[in-house]
């Protein structure tokens, strides 16, 4: 064989083996093409998953149209159904949530990675991380018989006594409602969101830390204006990933939240959620448009909790693929 010929046969192998991979072991290939069957079956499930749910969605799509998601009316018996109150419901527990949930998870993830003591970290940090192992209904019995009363008899009349000036904090003290939903589930996602800042927090580059405090910063000072910056976009997407956490929950806070389709400016009134009115009405849907009218809530519910998820994962990402002394 001449150099001439050799040469696009070593181009052609060359490109062969780019394709493939690195592996030149036949077993090596075999593992590489079922693990990436396995990664392509997730992609083809929610692919699977969202056709489905369209179709399903259909007869709601042709029968009503955009007015379906700027509708307030949810009426089966005359046809006539509009997502909005259940949009709002939705968007206004989760905000809450992230409202109360923000704060003391970044406080327990600065806690854990800058200030706790080596012996005291591991066990509060089991201790969070056991919260995201409780199911959902043991949080909505302990709503039930714990918050909603406690809600009802003090923390309500309290807020009324002193805020009730504002549209948020008036009417009726009833312990159901909008606001035991978002405690309800900023507890539940206060795991996901201290657990990924605090692997975002660990992962800023020890020379920034010791390079603050030898310039005279004070360790809160060195956090502020080192660390927390660094990790900001990583923070971000534990917030985010929190917030989809928050969008889909459905049992516990269907055992508080009140589940009435109505909009009011009053976080003492019940409220209703997407997940909620899904798992509440689907046994109860006979007809193809009230069954799509549903299947169209569950499918903006996936649309929105996809997104929030990508986006998430790309900031968390953009934190770990950041150069060594860069800024998040």
């Amino acid at each position: 064989m001449t150099s001439r010929t050799a040469a696009p046969l070593t181009r052609r192998r060359s490109r062969l083996m780019a394709l493939l991979g690195a592996e030149v072991n036949a077993g090596d290939l075999v593992f590489r093409g079922v693990a990436a069957l396995f990664a392509i079956t997730i992609v083809l499930v929610l692919g699977a998953m969202a056709i489905q749910m369209w179709v399903a969605a259909r007869p709601s799509i042709a029968h009503s149209g955009w007015r379906f998601i700027v509708g307030r009316d949810w009426d089966p018996v005359r046809d006539s159904f509009g997502a909005l109150p259940f949009i709002y419901g939705t968007l206004v527990s989760s905000l809450l949530a992230l409202g109360i949930a923000v704060p003391v998870s970044l406080g327990v993830a600065v806690f854990l990675t800058e200030l706790a003591p080596p012996w005291l970290r591991s066990p509060v940090s089991f201790l969070v991380e056991l919260l995201a192992a409780v199911p959902s209904v043991i949080y909505g019995l302990w709503g039930i018989f714990a918050l909603a009363p406690f809600l009802r008899n003090h923390l309500e009349p309290f807020l009324g006594k002193t805020l009730g000036f504002l549209p948020l904090f008036q009417g009726p003290h009833q312990g159901f409602g909008m606001l035991a939903g978002g405690i309800i589930l900023a507890i539940m996602i206060t795991p996901t969101i201290s657990s990924v800042s605090r692997e975002v927090l660990r992962a800023v580059p020890e020379t920034l830390r010791e390079g603050a405090l030898a310039l005279g910063c004070t360790r809160w000072e060195a956090l502020r204006h080192t660390i927390l910056p660094y990790a900001r976009s990583g923070i971000v997407g534990a917030i985010i990933l929190g917030l989809g956490r928050a969008l889909g929950e459905t049992m516990a806070i269907t055992m508080v939240i009140g589940n009435r389709a109505d909009i009011s400016a009053s976080l003492f009134a019940p409220g209703y959620t997407m997940a909620s009115v899904i798992a509440n009405e689907f046994t109860e849907a006979t007809g193809d448009i009230y069954l799509g009218a549903l299947a169209e809530i569950g499918l903006l519910l996936f649309a929105v909790t996809l997104i929030l998820n990508v986006v998430a994962r790309l900031l968390v990402w953009r934190v770990g693929r950041a150069p060594e002394g860069a800024r998040g």
